[in-house]
């Protein structure tokens, strides 16, 4: 019995630590990353969707007080964590690096599997064989609406904060890059034109000091 408690235990902190753990991840993801205009526009466009994704689920859930059927619950059980996977992906293209795709891959395969198990743990606990039905048999609810306020009182709007604040943050990286990535390549260059030419002197200054 001490060994699923152990893991119980394990993956309820890691599941709320997940936020803690992606500011981490991102500090890596910003300084590795090597973004340019068109990663950033097809990684922003994926990474979008995403974004879209959660938003449609945050405006049907009513987190903890039923087990959600409505809205894109009617086809996935974790839709708000497919539309997390869905823009770590796009953030991953937009980076342009595939450490960086890893690192992304890794912090979604461990913190999402254990945000999954904790949360379906608590769904059977809470409401018992409800949630065992809805997974089994694909129950829906087609009454209810899109609710714009919904979606705020789940907190989604800081999400979308988080994705604007990466694509900016990305795209910083890429001007930086454009500005200073060819840099140290044309210092070099004009370092070995110099030496080059002062190599080229040296034999003439050393021809008039013997003729002096």
């Amino acid at each position: 019995m001490s060994e699923p408690r152990a893991s119980t235990i394990v993956l309820a902190l890691i599941a709320r630590l997940r936020v803690a753990i992606g500011f981490t991840s991102a500090v890596f993801v910003l300084w590795l990353a090597e973004p340019t205009r068109a990663t950033l526009v097809v990684g922003t466009a994926i990474a979008a969707l995403g974004e879209i994704v959660r938003v449609w689920a945050a405006g049907h859930l009513n987190k903890s007080r039923e087990v959600t059927s409505s809205g894109p619950y009617r086809w996935f059980a974790h839709p708000l964590y497919v539309g997390s996977s869905v823009i770590g992906a796009g953030l991953a293209v937009a980076s342009d690096s595939v450490v960086v795709a890893v690192i992304v891959a890794v912090y979604l395969a461990v913190t999402l599997t254990a945000a999954i198990k904790s949360e379906e743990a608590f769904l059977r606990r809470e409401f018992g064989d409800r949630y065992d039905r809805y997974r089994e048999t694909g129950v829906v609810d087609t009454r209810r609406r899109f609710s714009l306020s919904r979606a705020i009182a789940n907190r989604e709007h800081r999400a979308l904060i988080g994705f604007a604040i990466a694509v900016l943050l990305l795209t910083w990286k890429a001007r930086i890059m454009d500005r200073f990535g060819g840099q140290p390549e044309r210092v070099s260059s004009s370092r070995a034109a110099v030496s080059r030419g002062a190599s080229s002197d040296l034999p003439r200054a050393v021809g008039c000091s013997a003729g002096l």
